[in-house]
C-alpha cells in the first residue's frame, strides 16, 4: 500500500485547496456549511479515481482538478441532504451540518454544490462530461429514493438491496472513473473499462461500509454503531441476520422495523447477534468478489504508477476499518 499512500499524500492537498477555494467563493449564507462538510476530512476517493484514470489513460494536461472535485461536490451534496432526511446528528465525528447551521442553510448548500459541480464539468466544453455528471446525479437520486421507500416498507430482498447500493453509492464512483477516462480519451471502450472498475469498486465500498456499521465503534466511524439499523435501513448484515432466524421471529422483527418500534435493547441485541454470527465478515466476503472483478479490469491498462495505485485502492476498500 506504500504507492497508494504516497500518491494520495501528494495529490490530496491540491484537491483540498481547490475545494476550499471554491467554497470560499460561495454566498455567506451557505459558505460555512459547504466548508464544514467539504473540508471535514473525507477520503477523497472519488476525485482521486478521476485523476488516476485520466493519467492511467495518458492524459498529460494539468487540468483534472475541476472535474475531479466536481465529483466530490456531488458526493458532499448527497451527504448534506441525507443527513437532513435521516435526522443524523453526527457526520465524520462532528455535528451534522443541519444540526450546526440549520436545515434551510444545509439544503441550500447541497443545492449550490450540485449546481457548482455541473458548472465545473460544463467549463471543459466536453459534452460527454456533462452527460456523465447528469447520469451520475440521476442514478444517485434514484438510489436515495429507493432506499427511502424501502426504509418505510422494508423487505428481506437482496435484489432490492443491491439496486439501492448501486444507485446511492456505486454509480457515483463509476461516474468518477468514467469522467477521468472521458477527459483522457473519447474512446468509449476505455471509458467502459474504467466504469466497470468503478461500479464493482463502488458496490464493494458500500458492502464494506454496511459491515463496518455493525462492527466499528463510534469513535472510529464518526457515527454510532448500528446507525443504519436504527434508521431502519435493510443492509446485507441485517438481511443475513433475518435469514438466519426462524420464520416467525424474522417476521416479528421485520414488523418492528416496518412500524418503527424497535427498542434500544432490541437494536443492541441485533448488533450483538450480527457480530457473534460473523455476518459482517460474510458481508466483506461478498465485497471481495466485486474487488476481484474490479482489479481484473485493470489488466489491459498500460503498466503505470496509476494502474498500481488503482489496484491498491481496490485492496484498501476491502480491508478498511473506518
Amino acid at each position: 500500500m506504500n504507492e497508494l499512500r504516497a500518491y494520495f499524500m501528494r495529490e490530496i492537498p491540491g484537491v483540498d485547496a481547490f475545494l476550499a477555494a471554491e467554497a470560499d467563493k460561495l454566498d455567506g449564507l451557505v459558505r460555512e456549511v459547504a466548508r464544514h462538510v467539504l473540508l471535514s476530512g473525507g477520503k477523497r476517493i472519488r476525485p482521486m479515481l478521476t485523476i488516476l484514470f485520466a493519467r492511467a489513460l495518458g492524459h498529460k494536461a494539468d487540468n483534472a482538478l475541476p472535474i475531479a472535485c466536481a465529483l466530490e461536490m456531488l458526493h458532499t451534496a448527497t451527504l448534506l441532504h441525507d443527513d437532513v432526511l435521516d435526522e443524523a446528528v453526527t457526520r465524520r465525528g462532528k455535528s451534522s451540518a443541519h444540526v450546526r447551521f440549520g436545515v434551510t442553510e444545509t439544503i441550500l448548500a447541497g443545492d449550490v454544490l450540485l449546481a457548482l459541480a455541473n458548472k465545473l464539468g460544463a467549463d471543459y466544453d466536453i459534452p460527454r462530461l456533462n452527460a456523465l455528471l447528469a447520469r451520475g446525479i440521476m442514478a444517485t437520486a434514484d438510489g436515495e429514493i429507493r432506499e427511502l421507500a424501502h426504509t418505510k416498507s422494508p423487505t428481506v430482498d437482496r435484489g432490492v438491496y443491491m439496486d439501492i447500493i448501486i444507485g446511492k453509492t456505486a454509480k457515483l464512483i463509476e461516474t468518477a472513473c468514467r469522467c477521468g477516462a472521458a477527459l483522457a480519451s473519447g474512446e468509449r471502450a476505455l471509458e467502459d473499462l474504467a466504469g466497470d472498475y468503478g461500479l464493482n469498486l463502488g458496490i464493494a465500498f458500500q458492502l464494506v461500509d454496511d459491515a463496518l456499521d455493525y462492527t466499528v465503534s463510534e469513535d472510529e466511524m464518526g457515527k454510532p454503531a448500528g446507525g443504519d439499523l436504527r434508521e431502519g435501513k435493510m443492509t446485507l448484515p441485517l438481511i443475513l441476520h433475518l435469514e438466519s432466524l426462524a420464520p416467525e421471529k424474522a417476521a416479528e422483527l421485520l414488523c418492528a422495523l416496518r412500524e418503527k418500534r424497535l427498542t434500544v435493547a432490541q437494536a443492541e441485541g441485533i448488533v450483538h447477534d450480527v457480530r457473534e454470527k460473523g455476518l459482517a465478515e460474510k458481508t466483506r466476503e461478498a465485497a471481495a468478489g466485486y474487488i476481484n472483478t474490479a482489479i481484473k479490469m485493470l489488466e489491459t491498462l498500460p503498466v503505470s504508477p496509476e494502474r498500481e495505485v488503482l489496484a491498491q485502492a481496490a485492496e484498501y476498500v476491502l480491508t478498511r476499518r473506518k
